[in-house]
Formats: structure tokens, sequence, C-alpha cells
């Protein structure tokens, strides 16, 4: 066992665990995380999921600061704000963000084949997009952030079968079991 995949695997669970209970430690758990599985995936010619390690540890900074200082609009039309809660998604943001994965998602696989030599470009791609969406989702404490962690999870586990890459297949199966319970413990936090 590969101690470095090891110990992004520990380091995952708890940030996952921090995420569901809304403890802002998550984020920077999920630096360390990154930065040790941008290494395992490297490796293992998984060059979307690396590079969107990269992205995790930027988003991750972001995320952090908008869960301790971040705000959201009460009332538009008199400029209220108040702290970030949870929240879901309106009919706009939802097409939106819809509309930004389907375009990102065959531009990420075209770069991948023509500029790497990964052997599962499409897939990669599909994760990497909706990785970045659910993080973006996260920072932003959408409840429809869990929907997304699921369906990557899912995938991913597909994915790391292929790569034999064993613990990070367990990992993402536990991720896909704490998708669902943080989906439901933010709908019961929020109220829905």
């Amino acid at each position: 066992m590969d101690p470095v995949e090891l110990a992004g695997f520990v380091l995952s669970l708890a940030m996952v665990y921090c995420n569901i209970k809304e403890i802002h430690w998550g984020w920077p758990l999920a630096i360390l995380s990154s930065v040790l599985y941008g290494l395992v995936f490297w490796n293992s010619q998984l060059y979307g999921e690396a590079s969107l390690q990269v992205m995790f540890i930027l988003t991750a900074l972001w995320g952090w600061h908008q869960w301790r200082k971040g705000t959201q609009s009460v009332n538009p039309d008199v400029q209220t704000v108040s702290p970030l809660k949870i929240s879901q998604l309106n009919s706009i943001e939802l097409k939106q963000a819809a509309a930004v994965t389907l375009l990102a998602w065959p531009v990420m696989a075209y770069f991948l084949n023509r500029y790497t030599d990964s052997d599962v470009a499409i897939w990669d791609a599909l994760v990497t997009t909706l990785s970045l969406l659910g993080q973006y989702l996260l920072a932003k404490k959408k409840i429809e952030n869990w929907w997304v962690w699921l369906v990557v999870n899912i995938i991913t586990v597909g994915l790391m079968l292929v790569k034999s890459l064993w613990l990070t297949a367990l990992l993402y199966v536990l991720f896909a079991i704490l998708s669902y319970i943080g989906l439901k413990a933010w709908r019961t936090q929020h109220g829905r």
C-alpha cells in the first residue's frame, strides 16, 4: 500500500466529515489531501485528476475564506447581506451550472486526448469538470454540491478500479456514501 495514498485517504475522510458538519477546518485538510492525491494521480497517468488537485488547492483557499468571511444576499432590493448559509440554487443558477459543465467537459476531454497519454480522457474530463462544479457549490454552501459529488464519486470508483488504485476506489465508495449523508444533513439544516 502506497503511504502517500493512505495519508491522502485519511485526510480526505476527515475533510468530508468537516464539510458535512460545516466545520471550516475541512478546507485546510482539503489542501493537504489534494497535494498528496496530486502525486498519486500524476503517477497513475490521471492527468485531469492530478491537475484538478491544483484547482482544489486554489479553490480550497477561496472556500475557506468563503466559509469564514463570506456573505450572501438576503434582499437584493435593499442591499441586505448575511453570513453565508446553506441554500439552494435558483433556476437561473442551475441552468448556468449545467451550461458551463456541458461546455467545459468536451473542452477538457479534447485537451486530455490531444496533449496527454491518458487512456481514460473522456471520463477523467467528466470527473474533473464535475469536481470543479462541486467544489464551487460547496464553497457557496449550495445543497446541490452533494448531488454533484455523489455523481463524481460513483464515476471515480470506476476510474480508480481501472487504474488499480484500490484504496482510492474504496475512498470514493465511502465518499459516495458520505455525499448522501451530507445531502441529508444539509437538507435538515436548511429545513427541506
